[in-house]
């Protein structure tokens, strides 16, 4: 038996950490195929299906290697949680010594510097604001790794979070005097001393993009990358390879910049009136926008003549504050970096105005108070695979949801692994036994406009016969809006309404109430996981196609029919039913969980594309009838009954 058979067998090194652990075939098979990846040096995408237990699969063998092993996760959650719960587990099960660190970006990181710098400034902030920083202030002596996280009475959220922690624009590097003592420094110190390094796809990408200086000295030495929740990579590496500006940027140079004329240059008062007048100007752009939040095409901006008189006022504001900043450079190493800035931002705002290569996407979003100007790489395929001929590591991708209808084409595609080996390992919950899948009959048109309507009605029997304890997902906020106020008259358990409360409370709340119904949007469609009673029913509106008006997916699609390509089936089909899957991927979370799926959609049946969702689908029972819907439910209940009568009743 080898070492990995040994340490996953029913009387192994697991079994004696995690209480009622048995054997998956699965989860042993995979961690094989790993470690005969990372001997041979070859690539690997790996797809698990749920309860497979694919972290502790790439893990084991990652660990026993001896190599320096990059893990990547698709969010900060699931890197804790990696972190803080998986690898302390196989350190008290494993043999093997070895050294972990966890690495974020830099705005999860305080820094000492710019806090002094706004706690001691005499540039006005709100009193909720320096009640913040006050806040912050006391934390800063506290604690010893820096991570914004661990500060509970300021929300990680707070804009105040800008004057305490730094960016690649604003850090001073080795110039800054607390260099010794940053903790984004310490933590990159210890990530490379470290075997294993987990860090999220944004700051892997962000690596990539060589954004990210000093970052960048970790992935040369890696051995072995692994990339976690693998199918959000290409979106995430899409946005990173991208251009960006915001107000955000522009305003946080403002403020920076007046921050150091209060300190360092109050005799320029032209200084402080092109920091003002850039504020106003980047107001006034936004107010150019319109009221409505969107994201919209670059074509909107140029045929606006509001919006054009507005960015080439903003424009020419960067310039003048750039004419200032340059005077001013010469006094401090904090003016000089804010000189430094102003220069990229305006390079920047040139290559966005002026870009007609064809190479690139251009595009804008508004938000409430701010606006972001964009450019989008057509594809990034190419650019990824020669990222991975640059680091000769063996590169390992996992999720449960890689494949459509069985095949790997989409996602090997879509980053250029055209070579790769690709396995796949079904769940090993008996998903016929636990599910039901119920798609009713006379559902309507997703084009009605009436849609959300007439499906809370076809839903509502199902929530009664669940008695709650469901999660109602939706491909829009405006569909869930419509559902909220429908729902709020008409049922009986608690309804939890994303966008009330932060995601976590929700979750939390769910899971503590055991009868509530969550109303959310894609958020809440992958990386959630309730276990147990609490979650017995998910109902998904409408099968999840990207908004064909979204200015970067038409200018994707509109690339491939260039090309003389499919779009449809090529690229918006299988991106739909990924995201379909992982939907789905949230009601069967343990080997005793049980509960029905519901999808409103009825182009599963009436579209000839719909078998292509079905075969993606688990194997469980389908029905149209709620009569077997009802009957699922009684049966689930009478066993939930017998079980608590069998908790109370008296040993003999």
């Amino acid at each position: 038996m080898t070492e990995i058979e040994s340490f996953f067998s029913d009387a192994g090194s697991l079994s004696k950490v995690i209480p009622g652990y048995s054997p998956r075939a699965s989860q042993l098979e995979m961690a094989v195929s790993i470690a005969n990846a990372i001997e041979k040096k070859s690539n690997l995408i790996a797809e698990a299906g749920t309860g497979t237990g694919k972290t502790f699969a790439y893990l084991v063998p990652a660990i026993l290697s001896g190599k320096k092993v990059i893990v990547s996760t698709g969010t900060k959650n699931l890197q804790d949680q990696l972190f803080k719960k998986d690898l302390p587990i196989i350190r008290k099960a494993i043999k093997t010594q070895f050294r972990s660190a966890l690495l974020k970006g830099r705005a999860n990181y305080l820094c000492t510097y710019r806090l002094e710098n706004a706690v001691n400034s005499s540039f006005g902030f709100s009193k909720e604001d320096a009640g913040a920083l006050s806040r912050i202030k006391a934390w800063s002596k506290r604690t010893n790794v820096g991570d914004i996280s661990e500060i509970s009475d300021v929300e990680e959220g707070d804009p105040i979070w800008a004057q305490a922690t730094s960016n690649i624009d604003n850090c001073l590097g080795k110039e800054c005097k607390d260099y010794a003592d940053c903790f984004l420094v310490k933590a990159r110190k210890k990530a490379q001393e470290s075997d294993i390094i987990v860090v999220n796809h944004y700051l892997l990408c962000a690596d990539w993009s060589l954004r990210e200086t000093g970052f960048g000295e970790l992935l040369p030495n890696a051995d072995v990358v692994i990339i976690d929740e693998a199918h959000q990579l290409s979106e995430i590496a899409s946005n990173f390879l991208g251009l960006s500006l915001s107000a955000k940027q522009l305003n946080e140079l403002a403020t920076d910049t007046l921050v150091e004329y209060f300190k360092d240059a109050k005799d320029m008062p032209n200084l402080r009136t092109a920091c003002e007048d850039l504020q106003f100007e980047v107001k006034d752009l936004r107010l150019a926008f319109g009221m409505e939040l969107r994201r919209g095409d670059w074509k909107d901006l140029e045929e606006n003549p509001k919006i054009s008189a507005a960015l080439e006022s903003v424009h020419k504001q960067l310039d003048r504050l750039a004419e200032q900043l340059e005077l001013a450079s010469v006094r401090t190493k904090g003016l000089e970096t804010c000189f430094d800035r102003v220069e990229e931002q305006e390079a920047l705002l040139d290559s966005l105005i002026n870009d007609d290569s064809g190479k690139w996407i251009r595009w804008y979003e508004t938000h409430s108070k701010s606006f972001t100007l964009s450019k989008t790489p057509v594809d990034i395929a190419a650019e990824f695979k020669s990222f991975m001929k640059q680091h000769k590591a063996s590169w390992i991708f996992t999720s449960a949801t890689l494949s459509v209808n069985n095949n790997f084409s989409h996602f090997s595609k879509g980053l250029g692994l055209y070579e790769t080996e690709s396995k796949s390992w079904e769940s090993p919950f008996d998903f016929e036994a636990q599910s039901l899948f119920y798609h009713p009959k006379g559902l309507p048109k997703p084009t009605e406009s009436d849609f959300t309507e007439k499906i809370v009605e076809f839903a509502l029997p199902v929530l009664k016969a669940s008695k709650g304890r469901a999660f109602f997902l939706f491909t829009s906020h405006r569909a869930l809006k419509i559902a909220a106020e429908l729902l709020a008259d008409k049922i009986d358990y608690p309804l939890l309404i994303q966008g009330t409360r932060a995601k976590s409370v929700l979750l939390d709340q769910f899971k503590q109430q055991g009868n509530a119904i969550l109303l959310a949007t894609s958020s809440f469609w992958e990386g959630v996981d309730v276990r147990g009673d609490a979650l017995s029913c998910v109902i998904i509106d409408k099968l999840p196609f990207a908004s064909p008006g979204d200015p970067v997916l038409k200018a994707r699609l509109n690339a491939m029919e260039k090309q003389g390509r499919n779009p449809f089936f090529e690229y918006q089909l299988p991106t739909a039913v990924i995201a379909l899957r992982q939907g789905v991927g949230r009601l069967i979370r343990d080997v005793n969980d049980k509960g029905v799926l519901m999808v409103c959609d009825p182009r599963l049946l009436k579209r000839a594309y719909g078998h292509m969702f079905l075969n993606s689908m688990p194997a469980m029972k389908r029905s149209r009838e709620i009569e077997d819907v009802n009957e699922f439910f009684r049966l689930l209940n009478q066993t939930e009954q017998n079980k608590k009568q069998q908790s109370v009743e008296p040993t003999q």
